[in-house]
């Protein structure tokens, strides 16, 4: 049944791949962009600083799109470009399209719904709706109010068109991703989860855990093999070194799940509380953004243990706990700090 919609999307691969060589790092870049992973790391950090309701909201839809994502791939079975032009039969060692590998094209998990698309989507969502109302709100202009949808418009669209690129993605797999994120962005987008207590992101972030992998154990024991697409991509990426553990549905859950739990325990830390009605300068919140990145970059680079999978998955969890409680409680607190002892010294 799907067959059809493959072949139309392996040719929608080759014109890109044809049409737009030259386009290449741009491309790689703009796949980069819309990485769940930039949600994570530099959009829910900058946010923040520029708006705090914001910035939580941009990390609170990010977590539960990722969720939804990871659940409906495991629902919904989909193949990849990559692997699939090999599998599928359709074509004979002389039909092979001529297509390029790169190293984010060997994801490891389902293919259905674009994950980049779907997860980048629902966190712009919140950004765009809340820039656009700013803007009009200063300028008074509906022409003026529309310049971040357009952007939003045009930066998914190139976030889709890099996904089929680089193979990760057949076309109907990134407009699924665009349209259930955008949705996700309109449905959730205007709450804000900042006065729950400590207690309901500890269970919430349990129960996000344990429903996916009763969701996986479930699938196993009818008979699914849930696993299926990881012997797939390990098979047919041009590199085996492409292959990262980082990749897989089980580090989208650790991500999740533990950043829900660090976005409770830094908002019910009494470092956040000390600094709640502190009103930084925008001096500082450009030192608390580039001091939040710079950090968490440095953090990512260091690599995990992967002796383990289990270890791995521990490590990774506990990593992404570790940044919302960076962003919203040690980093504020400390440039806080700071910023008190130097008003006293002036002082004296």
């Amino acid at each position: 049944m799907m067959e059809p919609l493959y072949i139309q999307g392996v040719r929608a691969a080759e014109s890109l791949q044809q049409g737009l060589g030259g386009c290449e790092r741009f491309l790689l870049w703009m796949s980069c962009v819309g990485d769940p992973r930039s949600s994570f790391f530099i959009y829910f950090p900058v946010t923040f600083f520029l708006s705090r309701k914001i910035g939580i909201s941009v990390l609170w839809i990010t977590i539960l799109a990722e969720w939804l994502n990871l659940t409906c791939k495991w629902l919904l079975f989909g193949e990849r470009p990559f692997w699939w032009i090999h599998e599928s039969g359709v074509y004979g060692e002389q039909q092979m399209p001529k297509l390029k590998q790169f190293y984010s094209s060997c994801e490891t998990g389902p293919g259905s719904p674009s994950g980049h698309a779907m997860i980048t989507g629902a966190a712009w969502w919140v950004m765009m709706t809340n820039l656009s109302a700013f803007i009009y709100n200063r300028t008074r202009s509906s022409l003026a109010k529309t310049i971040p949808v357009v952007l939003y418009i045009v930066m998914l669209l190139a976030i889709g068109i890099s996904r089929i690129f680089i193979l990760a993605h057949f076309p109907h797999q990134v407009l699924d991703g665009i349209i259930t994120g955008a949705l996700l962005g309109f449905l959730l987008g205007r709450y804000e989860p900042e006065n729950i207590k400590l207690i309901h992101y500890v269970t919430t972030s349990i129960g996000l855990l344990l429903s996916a992998v009763c969701l996986y154990w479930g699938l196993n024991y009818i008979g699914v093999n849930v696993s299926w697409t990881i012997h797939l991509a390990t098979k047919w990426c041009a590199k085996p070194e492409w292959i990262r553990l980082d990749t897989a549905p089980f580090s989208s859950l650790s991500r999740d799940t533990g950043a829900l739990l660090g976005l409770g325990l830094g908002l019910a830390s009494p470092m956040y509380a000390s600094t709640q009605r502190w009103k930084m300068t925008g001096k500082l919140k450009i030192l608390c953004i580039v001091l939040s990145v710079l950090i968490i970059e440095i953090m990512d680079k260091i690599p995990l243990s992967k002796h383990s999978s289990v270890l791995f998955y521990v490590l990774f969890y506990l990593k992404n706990a570790f940044v919302p409680v960076l962003v919203i409680a040690i980093i504020p607190w400390t440039v806080h700090s700071i910023f008190v002892i130097q008003q006293s010294q002036k002082q004296q």
